[in-house]
């Protein structure tokens, strides 16, 4: 009978676990730099910030509450379970929170999300969303 109660304790705690892990609170990502509906001649400095989460190199590996940050000019991905690829996808995998590149003249949205050292971004997702206009 002790044997059956330390495998049900052992299964409540994981279960709880797990829900401390997928109810932490405050976690947010905020692009800080260019503001939502800028108009800016370019090149262009895309700066962000965390809430509740630490900023790490890729190199670090798979950290719970750390990762670093990456830059999409489309939707989130339909799958986040897998690793970000590289299209379309600036990849700050050294940890720093800004990076600046060139756009083509037009309206751009940019998608701030971040992801844990292999690249697979946390779910729910962790992101910010802006849209500017480049100009020539």
């Amino acid at each position: 009978m002790k044997k059956y109660q330390v495998i049900f304790l052992s299964v409540v705690i994981l279960f709880l676990s797990g829900l401390h892990a997928q109810a932490e609170e405050g976690q947010s990502l905020r692009i800080t730099k260019p503001n939502n509906g800028d108009v800016l001649k370019g090149p262009i400095e895309v700066c962000m910030e965390v809430q509740n989460l630490e900023l790490e190199p890729a190199k670090m590996g798979i950290n719970e509450g750390k990762g670093h940050h990456h830059i999409l000019f489309s939707s989130l991905p339909a799958d986040l379970s897998q690793p970000l690829g590289k299209k379309k996808v600036v990849h700050m995998g050294s940890g720093v929170s800004c990076h600046t590149f060139k756009l083509s003249p037009g309206k751009h949205s940019l998608l701030a999300l971040f992801a844990y050292g292999n690249h697979v971004p946390y779910d729910p997702p962790v992101s910010d969303k802006i849209l500017i206009t480049v100009t020539e």
